[in-house]
C-alpha cells in the first residue's frame, strides 16, 4: 500500500520470479560412452599400445633394409613374423580368456618387447640372418589389444545395444587412426633419427600402453571358472572367409596404390594418399557410431561399389580423382568392419570373446598378406592400373559369401 498525492493505491504483492532453468544439453553418444567409470583409463592405454601395431612392420623393413641392404631379407623377416602371429595369436587370446587380461597380457607383451629389442641388437651387430627371423617371430606373442578393448566394452555395455554399437564404431575408428599414424611416425623416426628408432619407440609405447591398460582392473571382464563350451572357430566358420576376403581388399589396395603412383612419378604422394583413405575410414567409423546400425549385406554392397571407384580413377592417370576415390573407398570399409565385428560378438561362445576376435583379426591379416602378394604379381604382369581390379573383385566376393548363410538386418544369423 502507498499514497500518491491524495490517492491511496493498493498494490498486490509481486510474486517472486523464479529464474528459468535451461534444460541440460543432451550428451552425444561418445560423451555418454566415456562418462562410464574407468573407460577413459583403459582407452588411453589401449590407444598407446595400439599405435605400435602400425609401426613395427614399417620400422623393421626400414631398419633391416637400411643396415643389411636387402629389401628381400626385410620382407621375408616381416612375412615370417606375420605367419607366426597367425599361429600364436589365437593361443594367446585363449589364455587371456581363460586366465584374465592382466595375468596373460603383461608377460606376453614382455616377450614381444624382448623380441623387438633382440631384433635391433642382431641387426646392429651384423648377426646371422636366422637370428632376425627368430627375433621377429618372438613378437607374435603381442596380445590383441583391440580385441581385449572390445571385450571390455562388451562386458560394460551388455545391456545397451545402442551404446555397444557406438563403442564398436569407436574401436574401428581407433584402428584406422593408429594404422594411419603408425607408419608415418615409424618412417619419420627411422629416416630422421636412427634406423632403430622406430622399433625402439614402438616397443616402449607397446609396453607402456599395456601396463596402463591392464592396470584398469575394474573394467576387466570376469574370468569364468566353469567349463568352456563351444568352439569359437566352429561358431565363426561362416564369417572367417568374409574377413579373409576383406583383408584381401586392404592388402591389394595398398600395393596397387603404391605401384600406380610410383608409375606416375608420384611415389612421394603414396603415404599421404593412403593416409587419406585411412582418414576416410576413421571419420566414417565415428559417424557410423552415431547412426542406427545397417545390415551386413547392405554394408558389403556399399563397399563393393566403392571399391570400383579407384579402378575407374586409375584410368585417368591423375592424382586428384584417385585421391577422392580412395577417400570414398575408405569411408565404405568402416561400417562393414563394425557390423561384421558385431556378428563376431554375437556368435562367439560365452567367455571366449577375445579368442573369437583374434580369429577374425588373424583372418584379416592372412587376407592382407594374400592380397599384397597377388597384387604384386598383377602389377608385374599386367601393370599397376590392372591391380586395382583385385580389391573390387575381393569386395564382390565378400558380398557373394553372405549368400551362403542367411543374413538378418543386423548381420549374420547363427
Amino acid at each position: 500500500m502507498s499514497v500518491t498525492g491524495s490517492t491511496l493505491v493498493l498494490a498486490a504483492p509481486s510474486a517472486r520470479r523464479t529464474p528459468r532453468r535451461t534444460p541440460p544439453r543432451p550428451q552425444g553418444p561418445y560423451r555418454r560412452l566415456f562418462a562410464l567409470p574407468g573407460t577413459r583409463g583403459f582407452t588411453a592405454g589401449n590407444l598407446l599400445a595400439r599405435l605400435p601395431m602400425g609401426m613395427f612392420g614399417v620400422s623393421a623393413v626400414m631398419m633391416i633394409a637400411g643396415q643389411r641392404g636387402s629389401y628381400a631379407l626385410a620382407g621375408a623377416v616381416t612375412a615370417t613374423g606375420m605367419a607366426a602371429t597367425a599361429l600364436v595369436a589365437p593361443w594367446t587370446a585363449r589364455l587371456v580368456d581363460r586366465h584374465g587380461q592382466a595375468r596373460i597380457a603383461v608377460p606376453a607383451t614382455l616377450i614381444a618387447v624382448l623380441g623387438s629389442l633382440s631384433l635391433v641388437v642382431c641387426v646392429r651387430t651384423g648377426a646371422p640372418a636366422w637370428t632376425l627371423f627368430a627375433s621377429y617371430a618372438a613378437t607374435a606373442t603381442t596380445p590383441n589389444i583391440g580385441g581385449m578393448s572390445r571385450a571390455r566394452w562388451t562386458h560394460l555395455l551388455r545391456d545397451s545395444p545402442a551404446a555397444h554399437h557406438t563403442a564398436m564404431s569407436f574401436e574401428q575408428a581407433a584402428d584406422e587412426l593408429c594404422y594411419m599414424l603408425g607408419p608415418v611416425l615409424a618412417a619419420f623416426l627411422c629416416s630422421v633419427v636412427l634406423p632403430e628408432a622406430g622399433t625402439l619407440t614402438a616397443a616402449v609405447l607397446l609396453l607402456t600402453g599395456m601396463l596402463v591398460f591392464t592396470s584398469c582392473r575394474a573394467t576387466q571382464p570376469p574370468v569364468s571358472a566353469g567349463p568352456r563350451r563351444g568352439s569359437p572357430l566352429r561358431a565363426l566358420a561362416p564369417l572367417l572367409p568374409l574377413f579373409l576376403a576383406t583383408g584381401v581388399v586392404f592388402g591389394s589396395m595398398e600395393i596397387a596404390s603404391i605401384a600406380h603412383l610410383g608409375a606416375l612419378g608420384l611415389g612421394a604422394a603414396s603415404g599421404p594418399v593412403l593416409a587419406l583413405q585411412a582418414a576416410g575410414s576413421c571419420a566414417a567409423g565415428l559417424l557410423y557410431g552415431t547412426l542406427r546400425p545397417l545390415g551386413l549385406r547392405t554394408c558389403l554392397v556399399a563397399m563393393a561399389a566403392a571399391m570400383t571407384l579407384p579402378w575407374l580413377a586409375a584410368s585417368t592417370d591423375s592424382l586428384l580423382p584417385l585421391a577422392c576415390a580412395l577417400l570414398l573407398a575408405g569411408m565404405a570399409t568402416a561400417p562393414t568392419m563394425v557390423t561384421a565385428m558385431s556378428r563376431v560378438h554375437a556368435l562367439t561362445p560365452e567367455g571366449r570373446l577375445n579368442e573369437g576376435m583374434t580369429l577374425a583379426v588373424t583372418a584379416i591379416l592372412a587376407g592382407i598378406a594374400l592380397g599384397a602378394a597377388t597384387a604384386g604379381t598383377l602389377v608385374d604382369h599386367l601393370g599397376p592400373s590392372a591391380a586395382y581390379a583385385l580389391p573390387a573383385a575381393a569386395a564382390f566376393l565378400a558380398l557373394a559369401l553372405t549368400k551362403v548363410v542367411p543374413v538378418s538386418r543386423t548381420g549374420l544369423v547363427p
